[in-house]
C-alpha cells in the first residue's frame, strides 16, 4: 500500500549559490557519505541538488511534518547506479508511525534542473 508520495525540484545553479553564501550549509543539510565520493572527491553541485531535492520528496511524502533532522535521511547510489534511501532518528520514527516498511526513489538531473521522487510504501 502506498503511504505517502513526494516530489521536488531544485535550480542547480542557484543550490549551488546558496552552497557557496552558506558555506556550512552543506554539513547542514548532507552527511560525509552524501558529500564526498568513494574517491575522495567532492560530489557534484548537480548531485547534491538533486540529493536535497529527494530529502525534500521524502518530508513530503511523510506528510512534511515539522521536526525532521535533514541529516536523518542519506541517499545513497548502489553498485549499479540505483539511489536508495536510508533513514535513522526524526525520520524513522516519523515512518515507523505512518507504517512505512519500504522506500522508492527515482533521481533525475538534466538542463540545470534537480528532481527526485520518493514513494512511502506500507
Amino acid at each position: 500500500m502506498i503511504i505517502g508520495v513526494g516530489i521536488d525540484v531544485a535550480a542547480i545553479d542557484r543550490f549551488g549559490e546558496s552552497l557557496e553564501r552558506t558555506p556550512r550549509m552543506a554539513e547542514r543539510l548532507f552527511t560525509g557519505a552524501e558529500l564526498w565520493l568513494p574517491s575522495g572527491e567532492r560530489r557534484s553541485t548537480a548531485s547534491l541538488a538533486v540529493r536535497f531535492a529527494a530529502k525534500e520528496a521524502l518530508a513530503k511524502a511523510l506528510g512534511a511534518p515539522s521536526g525532521l533532522n535533514w541529516l536523518d535521511a542519506e541517499v545513497h547510489s548502489e553498485p549499479s547506479g540505483r539511489p536508495v534511501l536510508k533513514v535513522a532518528g526524526t525520520v524513522a520514527a516519523r515512518a515507523a508511525e505512518l507504517g512505512v516498511t519500504a522506500w522508492h526513489v527515482s533521481l533525475s538531473h538534466d538542463a540545470g534542473v534537480a528532481s527526485a521522487v520518493v514513494i512511502a510504501e506500507g
